[in-house]
C-alpha cells in the first residue's frame, strides 16, 4: 500500500483527478494494456511518495490481511493475500463482462488468466447475470476465485454503461443515471455520437 494515502484523491467526491491516457489513445486499447497502465502509474506515484519502508512484520501481516464478511458488506469469495507490493488495481465491472469471458475469440485466453490472477476483478450484480456460477464453470476463474470480490445486491442495478452510451447515442436523456458534470464532460467532448465498434 501507498505510505501516503492522500497522493490518490476520492474521484466521487470531486477532489480527485482523471487519468486521461486510454481516451488519449488513437484506437481503442485492450483491458490488460489500461490495466498495466494504471498498476505502473500508481505504483510510479506511490513510490515517489515513499518515506520508510515497512518492517518485515508489517509485510507479513499486510500479505496475510483478509476482509471477512462482517467487516465489509461485500463478499469475497476466498481471501487473498497480497502477493505484490504496492497498490492493487482491479478491474471494476458488472456480471455481464465476467460472462462475455466465456464468448469464444472475445477475450484472450491469456489477457483473462492475467486480468484475474494478477490484478483481480469487483464484480457488480446485473439483472439476468449469475457471476458466482459462471466463475464456478470458468476454470480460470474458479482457479483465481480468490482475486474476485462479488458485491452485494444491495440495490439491484439494470443499467450497464453500455445502455448509457447506447442512450446517449440516441440523443436520450441519462439525467439521473450520471452525474451532472460527467454529462457536461461528454456533451462539450461529443462523445459517444457514433456507434459503438
Amino acid at each position: 500500500m501507498c505510505n501516503d494515502p492522500t497522493s490518490f484523491k476520492n474521484p466521487v467526491t470531486g477532489s480527485g483527478r482523471l487519468d486521461t491516457w486510454e481516451s488519449d489513445q488513437t484506437s481503442w486499447s485492450e483491458t490488460i494494456k489500461v490495466l498495466r497502465h494504471h498498476k505502473n502509474q500508481m505504483d510510479r506515484e506511490c513510490n515517489a511518495n515513499i518515506r520508510q519502508a515497512p518492517t518485515k512484520k508489517r509485510r507479513k501481516d499486510r500479505r496475510n490481511e483478509t476482509i471477512n464478511e462482517d467487516e465489509n458488506d461485500n463478499y469475497r469469495i476466498h481471501s487473498s493475500s497480497n502477493k505484490d507490493e504496492g497498490i492493487n488495481v482491479k478491474l471494476l465491472c458488472g456480471a455481464d463482462l465476467i460472462e462475455s469471458f466465456g464468448v469464444p475469440g472475445l477475450w484472450k485466453d491469456e489477457d483473462i488468466e492475467e486480468i484475474v490472477h494478477k490484478y483481480g476483478l469487483v464484480c457488480i450484480p446485473r439483472s439476468g447475470s449469475d457471476a458466482l456460477k459462471f466463475i464456478y464453470e470458468s476454470d480460470v476463474l474458479s482457479k483465481y476465485q480468490e482475486n474476485i470480490i462479488l458485491v452485494k445486491d444491495w440495490m439491484p442495478i439494470v443499467m450497464s454503461a453500455t445502455q448509457i452510451r447506447r442512450a446517449l447515442r440516441r440523443g436520450e436523456s441519462v439525467k439521473y443515471l450520471v452525474q451532472d458534470p460527467v454529462i457536461d464532460y461528454i456533451r462539450e467532448h461529443n462523445l459517444y455520437s457514433t456507434p459503438d465498434k
